[in-house]
């Protein structure tokens, strides 16, 4: 009795490994691994942050489907049936995982690219063939199996290069605070670590899970995941100048050798083609969830990651340069995560939903500067969009009253439409 137990809390945690293959792509290869170039370890506070808040989040989205039998996409579409606000977070999803599949899949090319001189469309029919042949199967315990299997060799490889990097290393930068030079690097691996689409991808799968092995084993997999990132960072520290994956592999091949640099590679491949699978399935169930009907066919599901898969691999035919691409899924998740944020952290305050399961007010207290953050995080990034589009729109001494008035109004608008919608359901 006693093995079976550890056994299912072990394989819980394999399971959701499925988010950490989904926050653990291109994007935080390029991320964490530029701000190790960069700042060195001052910024690994950052990452371990951004660890915390996505257990909390997550935990949040698996305890909603769990405890409510409703997941995420379903209480949105249920509370705003009339609104925009499902067609918005829906589309600004799919178009999100469009995004990120094209910066996934390039990335998994960047890393076979330091190993091999392949030509760029073998490697991109190559991973879209074994994405496709991964999600066609429809079995969740097989998706997972998979991811937990790649997910594990990343971790290996990624922690073998950054030990590896840092052999020899006797001093580590203190922590570095909030400061003009940092802001945009510490609000990038809040992004990439906080992922939207990965909401709905948690609340999509938890149903028939208990609470405690949900609990253990979401805590287990991100923490993995956390601790992968923070290699990732320290990993890059052995880069001097400008950042770029080549210059990365160059600098770990001079220091530990040729055979660092293969490993990074094939950790790289090993990102992109784990995101590669998990971007088309968080797409298709944010979409069934939302828009989804009881005795809806597998087809209609399997139309929207096909749907996903098969634009990220035509972009990756076109050979765009990875990291601007990257760079711009990046974009899209930092506006779209705090309205998915503000939205969860309603859900799980409703006790019509979840009951004696709601938030406690430690958990709310936490929630709450997560939803603060992310909102920050979403505006930050309209405002230098802004900026860029029409130049010396704003001084940079308005900048910061600029998003605290936006945050104060999105937050307090939610809330309202919210409890009304509310209200009007139970009448």
């Amino acid at each position: 009795m006693e093995n079976e137990k550890y056994f299912s809390r072990w394989s819980s945690i394999f399971f959701w490994f499925i988010i950490s293959a989904a926050f653990i792509g291109p994007g935080t290869v390029t991320t964490a691994s530029s701000a190790g170039a960069k700042f060195g370890t001052g910024l690994l506070w950052a990452l371990i942050l951004s660890t915390i808040g996505t257990i909390i989040l997550q935990e949040a989205a698996a305890r909603l489907t769990i405890v409510s039998g409703q997941n995420l996409g379903q209480v949105i579409a249920s509370r705003f049936r009339s609104g925009s606000i499902p067609w918005l977070v829906t589309g600004a999803i799919i178009f999100g995982c469009v995004a990120f599949q094209a910066g996934n899949i390039i990335g998994a090319i960047s890393g076979i690219q330091l190993i091999t001189d392949w030509p760029v469309w073998i490697m991109v029919f190559v991973v879209g063939i074994v994405a496709f042949l991964i999600l066609w199967s429809g079995s969740m315990n097989r998706i997972t199996a998979a991811l937990g299997i790649i997910v594990a060799g990343m971790g290996l490889l990624f922690v073998w290069v950054a030990i590896s990097a840092l052999s020899g290393v006797t001093t580590w930068s203190g922590p570095i605070g909030v400061n003009n030079e940092s802001l945009v690097t510490i609000l990038g691996l809040i992004g990439t670590t906080i992922v939207p689409y990965n909401l709905f991808l948690a609340s999509g799968i938890s149903k028939g899970q208990s609470l405690k092995e949900m609990r253990f084993g979401i805590i287990g997999a991100v923490a993995i995941g956390g601790l992968i990132s923070c290699a990732i960072l320290l990993a890059g520290t052995s880069v001097e100048g400008e950042f770029s994956f080549m210059n990365l592999a160059n600098a770990i091949s001079e220091k530990s050798g040729s055979w660092a640099a293969i490993f990074f590679g094939f950790g790289l491949f090993a990102a992109g083609l784990s995101s590669s699978i998990t971007a088309p399935l968080a797409a298709a169930i944010t979409a069934q969830s939302v828009f989804g009907k009881e005795g809806d066919s597998i087809n209609r599901f399997r139309y929207v990651w096909i749907g996903v898969l098969v634009v990220g691999v035509f972009l990756g035919l076109l050979d765009i340069k990875p990291i601007p691409a990257i760079i711009a899924a990046q974009a899209i998740n930092g506006c779209l995560l705090p309205i998915v944020v503000c939205l969860l952290f309603l859900a799980v305050n409703d006790r019509k939903l979840l009951g004696n399961e709601i938030n406690s007010l430690s958990l709310n207290i936490l929630s709450f500067l997560i939803v603060i953050l992310t909102v920050f995080l979403g505006l930050n990034g309209l405002w230098s969009a802004m900026n860029k589009v029409i130049p010396q729109i704003m001084s940079f001494s308005t900048k910061y009253t600029f998003i605290f008035v936006l945050e104060t109004i999105i937050i307090i608008a939610m809330i309202f439409h919210w409890r009304r919608q509310s209200l009007q359901k139970h009448q």
